[in-house]
């Protein structure tokens, strides 16, 4: 068995959090397949981080974004977590521990399966609509990527809606309470992409912000001990 996971409403958590570019963090966007058109709030959130501080944020580039690789995505983490550290250049080291991956659908799979071979390296994982390889509808062409089967130390913050379908809320509260991650439901946002009309997704920045704001407290976003 696994443990429940932490799990908040989306209400809960939106107030009060500093926008995310206030703490100094780095941010590694991880898309899922196919990438984030312009259109996506991750493209969104991009833009206006490196608008905002130049640099301050970096997408991974797999080279298989169509038939997608796990051993290549999770490679293009490590090579846009070794951007963003800056010093060194070595996983772990220097500034790594200021990165906070910022993943959508597919690359939360990616995530965390790179989590759990770098534990505990980066800031932190904000993980939206982690989609179920068990679900109808998932890729055939992703069938390399599976359910994270173990907990990590990187504090981690599980985002799901209720009508994702690519991902039951059962099976994400599973992936929340495998991982010890706290679980946000966000209500019925669909896969939380362009075709459920978030556009920019303010509430997701608001999280977001609050998740970063936690980091320096210890608990993903809740509030201090």
């Amino acid at each position: 068995m696994t443990p429940e996971p932490t799990s908040a409403g989306v209400d809960e958590l939106l107030g009060g959090g500093r926008a995310p570019g206030a703490t100094g963090l780095r941010y590694v966007v991880v898309p899922g397949i196919w990438n984030s058109g312009d259109a996506h709030w991750q493209s969104s959130w991009e833009r206006s981080w490196n608008a905002a501080v130049a640099g301050s944020a970096v997408r991974i580039e797999p080279a298989s974004w169509d038939q997608p690789d796990r051993a290549d995505w999770v490679r293009a983490i490590d090579d846009a977590v070794r951007a963003q550290g800056g010093l060194d250049g070595t996983v772990g080291r220097g500034d790594d521990r200021r990165v906070v991956l910022v993943a959508h659908s597919l690359g939360c799979l990616a995530a965390t399966a790179w989590s759990a071979a770098h534990d505990g390296v980066v800031a932190g994982a904000f993980l939206v609509a982690s989609p179920d390889p068990d679900a109808r509808g998932f890729p055939a062409a992703a069938t390399g990527f599976s359910m994270p089967d173990g907990p990590v130390d990187t504090p981690t913050l599980v985002v799901s809606s209720q009508d994702d379908q690519y991902c039951s809320p059962e099976r994400a509260a599973h992936i929340a309470a495998t991982l010890g991650a706290e679980l946000v439901d966000v209500g019925t946002l669909g896969h939380v992409n362009v075709a459920s009309g978030v556009g920019d997704w303010p509430d997701g920045r608001k999280l977001l912000g609050r998740f970063v704001e936690s980091l320096t407290r210890g608990r993903p976003g809740g509030d201090p001990d």
